[in-house]
């Protein structure tokens, strides 16, 4: 017993007593807290200038397809090509970040993207257009995918599932922020030294990415074990942490089930990437086209539109927490990540027949908005309860390949019939019926007996 009793006791420098336990306890938890407060909070500020820089041009075509006489196919089709440009260098990024480390290669992606997006300003023709969509999802690939795996350098997993959480809640926050700053610059900016609103609004868009990179590459340290401002014990009480749980993790790996084979030939995966798809679908068709359907009701102010734009994601936000805390009550996942889908799909459906009056389609777009990320904050606990281990890192990154597939068809879609009609009404029913037969997937292609109602949420 003494000897288990040393032997515990030596990574954290103390020895196995109630008292040691209880302050041990103490120091971790103030471990954790000092780890939050120094990394989450200026990587939740990074995460919504992200999502604003990708999403702005949603605002910002109120002016520039007019100046550049594009068509709404051309918008459509550039708005989705930046998911090209992520897609095809989001795993290269990823395995940069583990070589480099975060510090140089967030540096790398968020000054890039920043530039990309000043660059933007000088797009004139529709090819000048697409290049630069491309290089913008070229340039912010792996971001997200970075900010994971940077996290699980410093939290473990019982942990990170909260962190990461924030990262859903910067999607609708960066909307709230985003679409007034966006349509406020687009009205003050008009104009000034000979540059339009939009151009004005891309320029000083992208800046805060380069300045935040900046900042985030010394503000932030690779490794715990790199922090001057974590004292030694802490240092070696997280790392006894981490390490443990690897080598658990490892263990599973080596002597479970599955593996990176196993879930590529797992159809399965494959349904919940094309409700992933049909998810992203809805996601691209708020993001892009919510800003046209406000101004289709004869609201012509940038500004205005952008504050209008800004009040659908407060009541996503409201929605996803009742919807995910009640989930995880419940323990059920398919049918509290289908149902938000089904009000979604019904939303846009009926939107072109009510989208006359701004009320109303202010309220459709709540509940689209509302639909969609409650789902998302349920659908992503469905690969990780589903796949074994070894196959989840493949499993998942399947499903999300595949997802993102759908950023590009459904601007494309939508631009190309908006086009051909001379009306949004027919591409976002069509965009309605992606999101509706999504959902009805979920249910029949991923049976309840497959989701152990006693896993807790990941």
């Amino acid at each position: 017993m003494t000897s288990h009793t040393t032997t515990a006791s030596q990574p954290f420098g103390g020895t196995d007593t109630p008292g040691a336990n209880a302050a041990g306890q103490v120091v971790e938890e103030s471990t954790y807290r000092k780890i939050a407060w120094r990394t989450l909070p200026l990587l939740f500020v990074c995460y919504i200038i992200n999502y604003i820089d990708r999403a702005n041009i949603g605002i910002a075509q109120i002016q520039f397809k007019a100046d550049l006489h594009f068509s709404d196919l051309v918008y459509g089709i550039g708005a989705g090509l930046f998911f090209v440009g992520f897609l095809l260098f989001e795993v290269p990024s990823n395995l940069m970040l583990a070589r480099m480390g975060a510090r140089k290669t967030l540096l790398r992606i968020m000054t890039l993207w920043g530039a990309v997006s000043c660059a933007m300003m000088f797009v004139r023709t529709p090819t000048e257009f697409y290049v630069a969509r491309m290089l913008l999802g070229a340039a912010e690939a792996g971001f997200f995918p970075g900010l994971i795996l940077y996290l699980s350098y410093w939290f473990p997993a019982e942990r990170r599932a909260r962190v990461t959480a924030l990262s859903f809640v910067a999607i609708p926050i960066a909307t709230m922020i985003g679409a007034p700053t966006s349509g406020w610059i687009m009205r003050s900016f008009h104009q000034i030294h000979g540059l339009a609103g939009w151009q004005w609004m891309f320029l000083l868009e992208g800046i805060p990415a380069i300045v935040l990179g900046v900042v985030v590459f010394f503000a932030l340290e690779d490794r715990p074990e790199q922090a001057k401002w974590l004292s030694d014990d802490e240092k070696a009480r997280l790392t006894h942490v981490l390490n443990e749980e690897r080598r658990q993790k490892a263990s599973k790996g080596g002597h479970g089930h599955g593996g990176t084979l196993a879930a590529l030939g797992d159809w399965r995966v494959y349904v919940a990437g094309l409700v992933s798809f049909c998810a992203y679908v809805l996601a691209s068709t708020i993001a892009f086209f919510a800003p046209l359907v406000i101004q289709s009701t004869g609201v012509k102010d940038p500004f205005h539109v952008g504050l209008l734009s800004a009040i659908p994601p407060v009541v996503g936000i409201v929605s996803m927490l009742i919807v995910s805390r009640h989930s995880d009550r419940q323990r059920e996942r398919r049918w509290h990540a289908s149902v938000p889908l089904m009000f979604a799909a019904a939303s846009l459906m009926v939107m072109p027949y009510l989208s006359h009056n701004v009320e109303l389609a202010v309220i459709l777009l709540a509940v689209a908005t509302a639909g969609h990320l409650s789902s998302l904050s349920v659908f992503w606990t469905i690969p990780s309860t589903y796949l074994a281990p070894a196959s989840a890192a493949a499993g998942i990154a399947v499903v999300s390949s595949i997802g993102a597939l759908g950023g590009l068809v459904g601007p494309s879609v939508i631009g190309y019939v908006k086009t051909t009609t001379g009306s949004l009404a027919l591409g976002l029913q069509v965009a309605g019926c992606f999101v509706l037969f999504g959902s009805i997937l979920l249910l029949v292609g991923i049976p309840a007996r497959l989701l152990p109602k006693g896993v807790s949420r990941q």
